[in-house]
């Protein structure tokens, strides 16, 4: 590990997603990942709109510049944009980081894009970065997103209560889970397992 991994976004290739440094570029295909838009509709969920993407994609790729966060646009086997996900809460020094502000359109649900992505993710964080922890945040209404964390192997640690407020300006109740080092690899191979079932 150097410094230069926790500052540059890595291109990460498997067999049903690509995810490689968000670009203004990605715009359009982003836009045409959110399907009909009723993901932009959900109110506990930061996903953009078709009329928002622009700001969204110039807001991450700002706090990359920043330091903050390590942004990636999600690809699916076929070259499309199918979604976005980042690394934040960088902590270098400890090192721990989190994963999060993560959405994919309809098409790419229940499909082995996600598996492989935070599969991709996590072996980046735990076998490149060496982190102890990667963490997962998400607003204690949103079911299907605490669920898949929980699938992952994650354990929830806590419930930070009016923590940050959710897009419509109402307080969030932020449940976080952590993955530790010591449990990284029986994650991944679960993970392995889930995605070869995907083949």
């Amino acid at each position: 590990m150097n410094h230069a991994d926790w500052t540059k976004v890595p291109t990460l290739d498997g067999r049903h997603a690509r995810l490689e440094p968000l670009q203004m570029a990605h715009i359009d295909g982003l836009r045409g990942a959110l399907g009909d838009g009723s993901l932009s509709a959900l109110w506990y969920a930061h996903v953009p709109s078709a009329k928002t993407m622009t700001a969204y994609v110039q807001a991450a790729l700002h706090d990359q510049a920043a330091g903050k966060v390590l942004p990636f646009a999600v690809l699916d086997a076929d070259g499309n944009v199918v979604g976005s996900t980042r690394y934040y809460a960088l902590e270098e020094e400890v090192p721990r980081l989190s994963i999060g502000y993560t959405w994919y359109g309809p098409h790419a649900q229940r499909t082995g894009v996600n598996t492989e992505a935070k599969l991709m993710l996590l072996t980046h964080a735990f076998e490149r970065l060496k982190c102890i922890s990667v963490a997962f945040e998400t607003s204690s209404h949103n079911a299907a997103s605490r669920a898949a964390i929980a699938r992952l192997g994650a354990t929830q640690e806590g419930v930070l209560r009016n923590h940050k407020r959710h897009p419509d300006g109402s307080p969030r109740d932020t449940v976080v889970f952590s993955i530790i080092d010591s449990e990284w690899q029986d994650v991944k191979r679960t993970l392995q397992d889930r995605l070869d079932a995907h083949a």
